[in-house]
């Protein structure tokens, strides 16, 4: 030791190392993300340079809790009434709302779908999760791409289609929900105006369901 190197060695306090700040760090930022998104994935961590570790940890000092596959959430956070529509949206980010879901999403008809009802493309992979069940739906081409909105549930960024989009659909799948349910959800949104017919015309020309649907707008605007 050099003389004057310490001026006073009983006020000498040792330095944390840095693998130990660093380790403080990411656990402050990985707490902070799954505070403010209600839930933090792998990947989102990964991208800032957090190790899958720091989650591993966190996890087994109940600091925070698995949601769901691919999903890691503070127990005391509050859910919301969508919750399940928010976890699929986080583990399956390239999915969007659709049919059921959406019509819930969006206060439609009476439907309480136990599954979350989801578009995938065709060529994507269907998700194996245990929470919460989903129930998948094959969508190519513009009737995949167009109509879709971006919500925030819980903090996280959703797609759903929108309510115009969403009846086309119905009616696009009335043998996978029934023609009751697309009527009613029909119905009930032009009650609350919550669509135009320009873009119900639109959405039914996408879906190549304009003849399906036909008689029945007829009915609804006569």
């Amino acid at each position: 030791m050099r003389p004057g190197q310490w001026q006073n060695l009983d006020t000498y306090e040792e330095v944390p190392s840095v693998r130990h700040m660093t380790r403080d760090t990411d656990r402050t930022r990985t707490l902070k993300l799954a505070r403010r998104k209600q839930g933090v994935t792998p990947g989102e961590l990964a991208e800032l340079g957090i190790h899958r570790q720091v989650l591993t940890r966190l996890v087994a000092a109940g600091e925070i809790e698995r949601a769901a596959r691919g999903l890691y959430r503070q127990p005391s956070k509050m859910v919301t009434e969508h919750h399940a529509v928010a976890v699929a949206s986080a583990t399956v980010p390239h999915g969007v709302i659709c049919l059921l879901s959406a019509l819930q999403f969006h206060g439609i008809g009476t439907q309480l779908p136990s599954e979350v009802w989801m578009a995938l493309d065709r060529r994507a992979w269907k998700p194996a999760l245990r929470y919460p069940p989903m129930r998948i739906v094959r969508f190519t081409g513009p009737a995949l791409t167009e109509g879709v909105e971006r919500r925030t549930i819980e903090g996280r960024t959703v797609s759903v289609y929108g309510v115009a989009k969403t009846i086309a659909d119905c009616f696009k799948y009335r043998n996978k929900i029934g023609l009751d349910v697309a009527l009613e959800a029909l119905r009930e949104a032009w009650r609350m105006r919550r669509f135009t017919m320009d873009d119900l015309d639109r959405f039914a020309a996408i879906c190549r369901v304009q003849r399906v649907m036909r008689p029945y707008l007829e009915a609804l605007t006569a």
